[in-house]
C-alpha cells in the first residue's frame, strides 16, 4: 500500500485529535487504532509515513472518513473500487475454490458477523479487503461439508455474499452485485430457513432498482410475501414487515401510491408487535417503519414530498439505527427539501448524512445529482458547498 509522507497527514491527525469531543490524547489514539504511540507521535510530527491500513485504523478510531486525512484528498473510495475485482475473483470459483486453510465454523461465524457490522456501519472499503479471502474460505468449508454443519455453512455464505453485495451495489458494480445476489439464491436453499430466503428476497429488490424494473421488482416482493410463513415470533413478524417495507418503496418508485400506502401500512402494523432491532441482516421495527415513511413520499414525488418534510420536523432517526440507514433518511431528506426550495435545508442534510456514513454518501448518485443541483442555485457558491461538491464527484 503507499504511504502518505506529507507533514500534512500528520497535521490532519493532530486536529481531528483535539476536535473529537472528549479530546485523545496520543495514547488514546494509539491504543484506540492498535498503532503504536511512538508511531503515532512520528506520523503527527511528519517524521515517518503513514499506509492506507494504518491511516484507515486511525481514521475509524477518530470516527472520521480516511479520505479527510490523506496529503492528497484522494477519494478514499476509489480504494474499494480497486478492490472490486478481487471480489470478483473470488466468487468465480464459487463451486470449484482453490484448496487452503479453513477455520473452525465458530471463527468464520464471527467473521462472517463482524463483516455484516461492517454492511450496516457502510464499511465499504473493509469489506471490499477482507471479504474476497473469507469468501474463498467459505466456499471451500461449504463444499467439504455435509448434514447440519452443511445448512449452517450456507447460511454463512449468505450473509457473506449479502455484505459483499452491499459494497458492490453502493459503488455502483451493478453487474457484479447482481451476481452476488445470484450466489445468495444458489446457497439459500441448503440453510433451509425460509426466513433467511425472506431476506434473500429483500435484497434482490436492488436488481431492481438497478435495472429500474420497479414493477417487476413489486411483483416479485408479492411473490415473497405469499411464500413467506406466517408469523408467529419476533423475527418472523420482522421478516414479513421488511418485505412490505422494501415492497412500499419500490411501489413508490414505481409510482403506484395505492399499492405503495398498503405495503407501508402492513409494515407499520408488524412493526408495532416488535423491537427495532437487526432481524436476519435487517433492520426492522418503528422507526426503521418511519425512515421508509420518508423514502416512499420522496419516490412518490410531487404532492407526496410534503409528507417527508412532515416526518423530519417532528422526528429524527436514533442512533441505534445502523448508520447506512440513517445516511439514507438524510439523503431523501435532502432530496425533499431540495424540492421544496429549502436549499440551504438540503446541504445541512447532505452533511448530517456526510457525517454519519460518509462511504455510503460519497457514492450515492442522489448526492451528486442534489449537490450539481445545489452548486447550479447558487449564484456564488460558497467554500464549503464546493468541496462538498468534490469530495463527492458531483459535476
Amino acid at each position: 500500500m503507499p504511504a502518505h509522507d506529507e507533514g500534512g497527514v500528520g497535521r490532519r491527525i493532530a486536529y481531528y485529535r483535539s476536535a473529537v469531543r472528549p479530546k485523545l490524547t496520543q495514547k488514546e489514539l494509539a491504543d484506540a487504532a492498535c498503532v503504536a504511540l511512538g508511531t503515532i507521535r512520528k506520523i503527527e510530527r511528519g517524521e515517518r509515513g503513514v499506509t492506507d491500513a494504518t491511516l484507515e485504523s486511525i481514521a475509524n478510531a477518530l470516527g472520521v472518513d480516511a479520505g479527510r486525512l490523506r496529503s492528497d484528498r484522494g477519494p478514499a473510495h476509489s480504494q474499494a473500487r480497486e478492490a472490486l475485482p478481487a471480489l470478483s475473483a473470488a466468487i468465480a470459483a464459487y463451486d470449484d475454490p482453490e484448496d487452503g486453510p479453513v477455520r473452525p465454523v465458530e471463527e468464520l461465524r464471527s467473521a462472517v458477523d463482524e463483516a455484516a457490522q461492517w454492511r450496516l456501519a457502510a464499511q465499504y472499503i473493509r469489506i471490499t479487503r477482507r471479504l474476497p479471502a473469507l469468501l474463498a474460505e467459505l466456499a471451500r468449508a461449504y463444499h467439504a461439508s455435509q448434514g447440519h454443519e452443511r445448512s449452517e455453512l450456507a447460511s454463512l455464505l449468505v450473509s457473506a455474499y449479502r455484505s459483499a453485495d452491499a459494497a458492490a451495489y453502493k459503488l455502483g458494480a451493478h453487474d457484479l452485485s447482481a451476481r452476488l445476489v445470484d450466489l445468495m439464491r444458489w446457497a439459500g436453499p441448503d440453510a433451509a430457513n425460509p426466513l433467511l430466503t425472506a431476506s434473500v428476497a429483500y435484497v434482490r429488490t436492488e436488481t431492481f432498482f438497478a435495472s429500474r424494473a420497479h414493477g417487476a421488482g413489486l411483483r416479485a416482493l408479492e411473490h415473497a410475501l405469499d411464500a413467506a410463513p406466517a408469523p408467529a415470533a419476533p423475527a418472523e413478524f420482522a421478516s414479513r414487515g421488511a418485505l412490505h417495507m422494501r415492497a412500499a418503496v419500490i411501489a413508490g418508485r414505481a409510482r403506484n401510491a395505492a399499492r405503495a400506502d398498503t405495503h407501508l401500512r402492513e409494515a407499520s402494523s408488524l412493526a408495532a408487535q416488535v423491537p427495532e432491532a437487526i432481524y436476519y441482516g435487517t433492520a426492522f421495527g418503528p422507526d426503521s417503519v418511519r425512515i421508509h415513511e420518508v423514502s416512499v413520499a420522496v419516490s412518490l414525488g410531487d404532492d407526496h414530498v410534503g409528507q417527508a418534510l412532515d416526518v423530519a420536523r417532528e422526528w429524527k432517526p436514533p442512533a441505534n439505527i445502523p448508520a447506512e440507514r440513517r445516511s439514507g433518511f438524510y439523503i431523501e431528506l435532502a432530496r425533499a427539501q431540495l424540492w421544496a426550495g429549502l436549499a440551504d435545508d438540503a446541504f445541512v442534510s447532505l452533511k448530517v448524512a456526510r457525517r454519519i456514513a460518509p462511504q455510503h454518501t460519497r457514492d450515492h448518485p442522489w448526492v451528486r445529482e442534489d449537490t450539481s443541483t445545489l452548486r447550479r442555485l447558487k449564484r456564488a457558491d460558497s467554500e464549503a458547498l464546493t468541496s462538498f461538491a468534490e469530495w463527492c464527484a458531483a459535476a
